[in-house]
């Protein structure tokens, strides 16, 4: 198996541990709703230590469902990695078209001494 297999796997395996691992230990069975986001871990947090709390602002807009919430916070996830591996190809391919040029000039260092010669006689 090559070191990147090796490394690959090892990755998928993090990934997983950390999907499973929660669930199957039981973290947050002591909760209403175990899994719920940062947004309502805070606000519960802060009316317990400020009853009479209001926040500064109000959102934009809210979503009239959960689902719908779920979904849009879904599509921007989506559209940042899209970006994100968009961005990341990009880089590679560059490098890549810039490492070929390189390993072609270099391979013919008496190709391009040629060129010159016969542009200098014209």
């Amino acid at each position: 198996m090559s070191r990147n297999t090796k490394i690959n796997v090892l990755l998928l395996l993090v990934v997983v541990a950390l999907a499973v691992l929660p669930l199957a230990l039981g973290l947050g069975d002591h909760k209403e709703e175990p899994f719920t986001g940062a947004d309502g871990e805070a606000e519960t947090a802060i009316t317990e230590i400020e009853p009479d709390y209001e926040p500064w602002f109000s959102p934009l807009y809210e979503p009239p469902s959960g689902e719908i919430e779920s979904a849009l916070f879904s599509l921007q996830a989506a559209l940042g990695a899209g970006v994100l591996a968009y961005y990341f190809g990009l880089r590679r391919g560059r490098l890549q078209g810039e490492r070929r040029a390189r390993e072609r000039d270099s391979e013919s260092p008496a190709a391009g001494a040629v060129e010159e010669s016969t542009a200098e006689r014209a």
